[in-house]
């Protein structure tokens, strides 16, 4: 199974539909380029990405890899109940999936049907301001677009069932969300819009970590100054994210890795 430190999985292509493929094409690059923007947590945390045309299917990475070897054959198809519908042969890894990332990708893809993507991340940026008060400051133009992002209080390592609808009430019909003590999350329509959100939200907490090391006061946004940039950002006054970036993105992980896409 392993060859020079590399995984060896035999290809799910020719047990997939088309649009499941390139579902698990996709679902790879994100967590090759999560990696490559520093977002990751070694094995931990989990993006997912529905199965289309596959009511109740979605995708998710096997426990015990890293997020810079995943492959489109790697991810684990189960159901929004744990159940694994269909997963590659591990060999002696044995490689299941992980219960917390079940419980809170599941709870979003299963009340949000027009979600096809989650991403949950444990990056130190996120984790510092999830642990702050103040919470997510809208003093940068890229902030002010989670001017009204949700907020979860932190229930304890996401194990339990009936955190789930307190996990999906918090969120809402927003794309992002704040788990506090703990992380963040966001959801798109598509793969590359879910990343555009997370990337986004990752920049204004390392900014706002940044100006807060500076000891010294912010420079004040009007509320209406703030109110009308976040309505500039909204998805009904412009185009979807991820539709320019995306194919940009897929050729940055050819140039350096294609090995994503087997």
């Amino acid at each position: 199974m392993v060859e020079n430190g590399f995984l060896k999985i035999e290809s799910m292509q020719a047990r997939c539909t088309p649009a499941e493929w390139q579902a698990r094409v996709d679902l790879a690059a994100c967590y090759r380029l999560v990696a490559i923007y520093g977002m990751s947590d070694m094995m931990a945390n989990h993006i997912s990405a529905r199965v289309p045309g596959e009511d109740g299917a979605f995708l998710i990475n096997a426990y015990g890899m890293m997020y810079e070897e995943i492959t489109a054959s790697s991810l684990i198809k189960i159901d929004h109940d744990g159940n694994i519908l269909s997963q590659p042969d591990f060999g002696d890894l044995n490689y299941g999936i992980n219960k917390a990332g079940y419980v809170i990708h599941s709870a979003v893809h299963e009340a949000r049907p027009e979600v096809d993507c989650v991403i949950h991340t444990h990056s130190w940026a996120s984790m510092a301001v999830s642990s702050l008060e103040c919470g997510l400051l809208p003093i940068t133009q890229t902030a002010m677009r989670f001017l009204k992002i949700g907020y979860h209080d932190y229930q304890g390592v996401v194990l339990d069932l009936n955190e789930q609808a307190s996990l999906v009430k918090d969120l809402g019909q927003g794309e992002a969300l704040i788990l506090r003590n703990h992380g963040a999350l966001t959801v798109g329509r598509s793969v590359g819009e879910a990343f555009n959100w997370m990337h986004r939200l990752e920049l204004s907490c390392h900014a706002q970590l940044a100006a807060m090391a500076c000891n010294t006061p912010f420079v004040q946004v009007a509320p209406d100054v703030l109110e009308e940039t976040w309505n500039n950002y909204q998805p009904s006054t412009r185009r979807p994210y991820g539709l320019m970036e995306w194919p940009a993105l897929l050729r940055k992980l050819d140039r350096m890795d294609p090995s994503y896409k087997t």
